[in-house]
């Protein structure tokens, strides 16, 4: 769960709207610190082939915005090769936030 300035956003949740983009081929949310809201939300994501390079992180921003709550939406949404996984093919979420803390 992610606090941002007393509102609860669950990972989940941003994820499966981000996974309703056209482009994302793989997403994780995690939280990071904010020093006006405690905590932001970030979006890790993988884009499909056809879209690699065509997609900017507003687009992915914005359409989250439109679709859900705004303090749910991403405030840095960061494009990565693949996501870190178990060998079950889990994403490891706090993987990625202890790479944001380095």
């Amino acid at each position: 769960m992610i606090d941002v300035s007393g509102y609860k956003v669950w990972p989940r949740e941003v994820e499966e709207r981000l996974y309703e983009h056209p482009a994302v081929r793989e997403a994780a949310v995690v939280g990071i610190p904010d020093p006006r809201s405690g905590e932001a939300v970030k979006a890790y994501v993988v884009l499909k082939e056809a879209y690699q390079g065509k997609v900017a992180a507003d687009e992915i921003t914005s359409f989250c915005k439109e679709n859900m709550a705004s303090y749910k939406a991403p405030k840095l949404v960061e494009f990565k090769g693949e996501l870190p996984k178990t060998v079950a093919g889990k994403i490891l979420r706090r993987e990625l936030k202890a790479q944001q803390a380095i």
